[in-house]
């Protein structure tokens, strides 16, 4: 087929359960491979590695003429990028609040515990529904100070949001954009409620941190904190069902290392890393260079649309060895599992520290487990790909 017809047929629904033999025909076409719609698409890790840290690449939408709402820090440039994850780290990690994640590892254990009371032998679960969505969304509520009764309504929100930034070059993306910016006002609207509830009276939550910051130049603006809050709530759990699903399809594939985890549980974080490497959460991000840029002889326009397929740099043979082999005694493992440059995930520890957790709890019950459909159902969207479903029988 075609090469400028890769990015229609890495996103069409059809190829989600093994997008994988597109990636290496992509390497092979590239490194950057013109797209029918205009676009440029590149899957070679050292040109994905080298554009995520290009301050010529803008995550910004409105760097190619779109007028759209100021959007989230996660697509803003610096210096309005730095400021804004500046100020939403601050009772997150370090070094303001440097003992938040590891604080919630007890609280993570104890969840985690909770959610498999019903983990019986000879019982049927969805490791998706039952197990590896509600332990993030829980986690992610009680940081930002959710009630648990509203979860549902957060996450009708973000399903919505999360498809209209979906990647979906045959689609007229009206719709889902409209339901998205709608989605973004409710939501933004509850959170700045909720967290108007607790200025003057602060509880140990982020949205309290957000509106009791006592310094005038180090506060959020309304707008600024509904975004930052809707931005923490999505990349708080999105990434990481997909990271622990994704995981727990892997491990029932590969019962030999399975088995090596089971004698050697030592080796959890390894195995977490060589997850992100091999079956990554986040497969796509898009980039729009402020100029005309040159990649390895081929000059990108200005304004460009430029897909960066991360999960086809994390199978690049030019970087790691035997790529498709799933090896959690990888020596240096430096994936793009959590992207790169001044947009790494700044979650990315409290993803860790989830995903450890959930598949230490699970490995005792993984042994004499089997999946009930292979390949599973996977989501519609290909930008966050995971199984929508992973039905197990214990």
């Amino acid at each position: 087929m075609d090469s400028d017809t890769l990015l229609a047929r890495i996103t069409d629904y059809a190829s989600r359960p093994d997008p994988y033999p597109l990636y290496a025909e992509l390497r092979e076409a590239g490194p950057v491979v013109r797209q029918a719609d205009g676009s440029c698409l590149i899957g070679t890790y050292h040109e994905i590695a080298a554009l995520l840290h290009d301050p010529r690449m803008s995550a910004d939408p409105r760097s190619r003429g779109e007028t759209t709402r100021k959007p989230p820090f996660l697509r803003l440039d610096d210096p309005e990028h730095h400021r804004l994850r500046t100020l939403a780290m601050r009772p997150f990690g370090p070094p303001h609040s440097p003992g938040r994640v590891d604080a919630m590892r007890g609280e993570i254990a104890r969840l985690t515990e909770e959610l498999m009371g019903s983990f019986t032998a000879g019982r049927q679960v969805d490791i998706v529904d039952d197990f590896a969505y509600p332990l993030p969304v829980t986690v992610i509520c009680r940081l930002l100070g959710v009630p648990r009764q509203d979860e549902p309504q957060l996450q009708e929100w973000s399903n919505a949001l999360v498809a209209a930034a979906d990647v979906r070059p045959d689609e007229d993306p009206t719709e889902r954009v409209r339901a998205g910016q709608q989605a973004q006002i409710e939501m933004g609207a509850y959170l700045i409620d909720l967290a108007e509830q607790r200025r003057g009276h602060p509880t140990d939550d982020m949205l309290s941190a957000f509106v009791n910051e006592p310094d005038p130049a180090l506060r959020l603006t309304q707008e600024e904190l509904a975004q930052t809050a809707i931005l923490l709530f999505i990349a708080g759990h999105e990434t990481t069902v997909n990271l622990i699903t994704n995981g727990v399809l892997t491990l029932l594939r590969h019962p030999e290392q399975l088995d090596h985890l089971r004698r050697e549980p030592d080796l959890l974080p390894r195995v977490v890393e060589e997850l992100l490497r091999y079956e990554p959460p986040v497969h796509i991000r898009e980039r729009i260079p402020h100029a005309d840029i040159d990649v390895t002889g081929t000059t990108i326009p200005r304004g460009t649309s430029v897909v960066l397929v991360l999960a086809s740099g994390n199978r690049d043979p030019m970087r790691f060895h035997e790529p498709d082999r799933f090896d959690p005694t990888r020596p240096d493992n430096e994936h793009l599992g959590f992207g790169g440059g001044i947009h790494l995930c700044f979650g990315g520890p409290l993803a860790r520290v989830e995903a450890q957790s959930a598949l230490g709890a699970l490995i005792p019950y993984l042994d004499t487990a089997r999946l009930v459909e292979d390949p599973p159902p996977y989501r519609q969207n290909a930008m966050l790909r995971g199984p929508r479903h992973l039905s197990v029988h214990l």
